[in-house]
């Protein structure tokens, strides 16, 4: 009986470990099999709804074919007008003025007097000093006789002659002094102050009057580094008054060191200014002409910024996917705003750009609209 026993006991215990660890095996079937089957039978159960919601479907935004066009370039800056030349004219001797003065706004030549001054004793000074040339002449002469006769010494005539010479200088002082006495126009222009009034005492270095050159008039501006470059010497400048007047002119001076304390350089235009209807020291917009570049023209809206910040357009790249291309934005106009940095052929979105990011699948739809026209300002 303790036999029998024994048996069932093994016989029940191998087939309960048959049940339960080898019941797939006996049963014909794969544990991974198994496994997968239920994942699949939750997706089948799923609900239409969520099916489609799990598809990737495309974004469908707007979007519009744009060429690029060649726009001429300016680099626009504000600054003032400048005379092109301003001095102070002064005195070089001393004397009273006994000429009438001549008011502010005439209009002198080069060489005109504007100032004359009293010449005191200065004649009885010139003819004490040509009789001391005249006496100094003869008296190298004589020693000169001398010399040759062997009567007088060759330092003798040395003296002579440096007795002559000084009295030749003396001459030439006295005569250019009272030439000073008159005080002229150095170049034509117009008088900003009047002339020293009559019975003024002027010394050496006092004011007489402030000339202005004003034709041509000189329009001065200073370029920031990063525009400086596209400016060239000789380059069409179109300059606009604040009283809105418009004239042109061609750069004349750039200059080559910067200012050290706003890192900007001076530029220079010359402009015609025969009636003197441009005064100095009138504020100027300026407009210099730069080399054109390749630009489409988008509408403002369409502009939008990347995750770094950069300003730029989201574009309809290969495959119906979404490229961000950054771009500069060259000027702004009534119509729309050129820009540059995008290839010659682009679609660009311009409704739903907001919602869509680079690589997104997206489905353009393009608007039967033809490319803006081109910008007639410049």
């Amino acid at each position: 009986m303790r036999i029998v026993s024994i048996l069932i006991a093994l016989l029940v215990t191998v087939a309960l470990y048959l049940f339960i660890f080898e019941r797939d095996r006996l049963a014909g079937t794969d544990p991974a099999e198994d496994a997968s089957e239920p994942a699949n039978a939750v997706t089948l159960d799923l609900p239409p709804a969520q099916k489609i919601a799990n598809e990737v479907k495309p974004v469908a935004v707007v979007a519009r074919h744009s060429s690029a066009r060649q726009l001429d370039s300016a680099v626009i800056l504000r600054g003032e007008t400048e005379a092109a030349r301003s001095v102070n004219v002064t005195a070089e001797t001393t004397g009273r003025v006994i000429n009438p003065p001549l008011r502010k706004g005439t209009v002198v030549e080069a060489g005109q007097a504007l100032c004359e001054l009293d010449p005191g004793t200065r004649d009885a000074s010139l003819a004490q000093a040509k009789a001391a040339e005249t006496e100094a002449r003869v008296a190298l002469e004589n020693a000169r006789t001398l010399a040759t006769g062997g009567y007088a010494s060759e330092t003798r005539v040395l003296s002579a002659e440096a007795g002559l010479e000084s009295a030749r200088a003396a001459v030439a002082q006295i005569t250019r002094d009272i030439e000073n006495l008159q005080i002229k126009a150095p170049f034509a222009g117009l008088l900003e102050s009047d002339t020293a009034e009559l019975g003024t005492f002027l010394s050496a270095g006092a004011a007489c009057a402030t000339v202005l050159q004003l034709d041509p008039i000189k329009l001065v501006v200073y370029a920031p580094e990063a525009d400086v470059s596209e400016i060239k010497l000789g380059a069409l400048t179109g300059a606009r008054l604040v009283s809105g007047d418009t004239v042109t002119g061609q750069v004349s001076f750039l200059s080559r060191s910067a200012d050290p304390a706003t890192r900007t350089f001076r530029v220079e235009v010359e402009i015609p200014n025969p009636d003197f209807a441009i005064r100095d020291g009138q504020t100027v917009e300026l407009a210099i002409s730069a080399a054109g570049k390749p630009a489409h023209l988008v509408a403002q809206s369409s502009l939008t910024l990347n995750d770094e910040g950069q300003i730029g357009l989201r574009l309809v790249g290969p495959e119906n996917r979404v490229v961000f291309a950054p771009v500069e934005v060259l000027r702004d106009t009534r119509d729309g705003i050129w820009v540059a940095g995008l290839p010659d052929q682009a679609d660009i979105i311009t409704v739903g750009q907001e919602f869509v990011r680079a690589g997104v699948l997206i489905e353009p739809h393009f608007d039967s609209e033809t490319a803006q026209g081109t910008e007639t300002e410049q």
